[in-house]
C-alpha cells in the first residue's frame, strides 16, 4: 500500500509535479494520464516542469464515452453496466493509459465536476480516481466541494499527490533491495 497522502495534498501543485519529476527520473518510470473532467489539468500541472518531457510519455482527455473507447479501449459494456463515473472505468482507463502510451504508470480520472450532471447516487464532486500500469490499477472514490472549478483542482491534486505517494513507495521497497 502507499504511504498517505495527506501530507502531499497541503503542497503547491508546482511542488507536486516537480516531486513527481524527480520520482520518475529516480526510478526510470514514464507517466501517462487519462482525464475525462479535469480536462487535461493533470497533464498541464506535469509538463509545467521543464524537462517533464524525460518522464511525460503522453495525457489523453476522453471527455465522451466515446473517446474513452476509441482512445484507451475502455469496453462498451462496462461503460454501459456502471457509467463513466465509476470504479471500472478509471481502472480501464488507466490500463489503455499505459498500453498505448507505453508508460509504466499512469493515473486516471473521471467524475461529475458540476454544475449540472450530478445524481443521487453520483452527486456533483463524485471523482473517481485510480493509480497503475496495465496489469494492476488501485482506484479510489472522492466527494469534492465547491465549484466546478475547485472540483477539478481538488482532482489534480489528489492525482498528482497519488502518484507521488506510489513512486515514494516505490523508492522505499527499491532501497530495501
Amino acid at each position: 500500500m502507499a504511504p498517505s497522502v495527506s501530507s502531499l495534498k497541503n503542497l503547491d501543485l508546482s511542488l507536486l509535479a516537480q516531486r513527481l519529476g524527480r520520482l520518475c527520473q529516480q526510478l526510470g518510470v514514464e507517466v501517462s494520464t487519462a482525464e475525462s473532467c479535469t480536462g487535461g489539468g493533470i497533464a498541464s500541472a506535469i509538463t509545467s516542469v521543464a524537462g517533464s518531457s524525460a518522464y511525460f510519455t503522453a495525457g489523453y482527455v476522453t471527455y465522451s464515452n466515446a473517446a474513452k473507447t476509441r482512445m484507451l479501449d475502455v469496453p462498451e459494456a462496462i461503460l454501459e453496466a456502471h457509467g463513466a463515473v465509476s470504479e471500472q472505468v478509471v481502472n480501464a482507463m488507466v490500463k489503455g493509459a499505459c498500453l498505448t502510451s507505453g508508460a509504466s504508470l499512469a493515473v486516471a480520472v473521471s467524475g461529475v465536476a458540476g454544475p449540472d450532471g450530478g445524481s443521487q447516487e453520483k452527486p456533483v464532486g463524485t471523482v473517481w480516481l485510480s493509480w497503475g500500469n496495465a496489469e494492476s490499477q488501485q482506484a479510489a472514490c472522492f466527494q469534492f466541494y465547491g465549484d466546478r472549478q475547485a472540483v477539478r483542482e481538488q482532482a489534480v491534486r489528489e492525482a498528482l499527490a497519488g502518484l507521488v505517494a506510489r513512486l515514494m513507495a516505490q523508492a522505499k521497497d527499491s532501497e530495501k533491495k
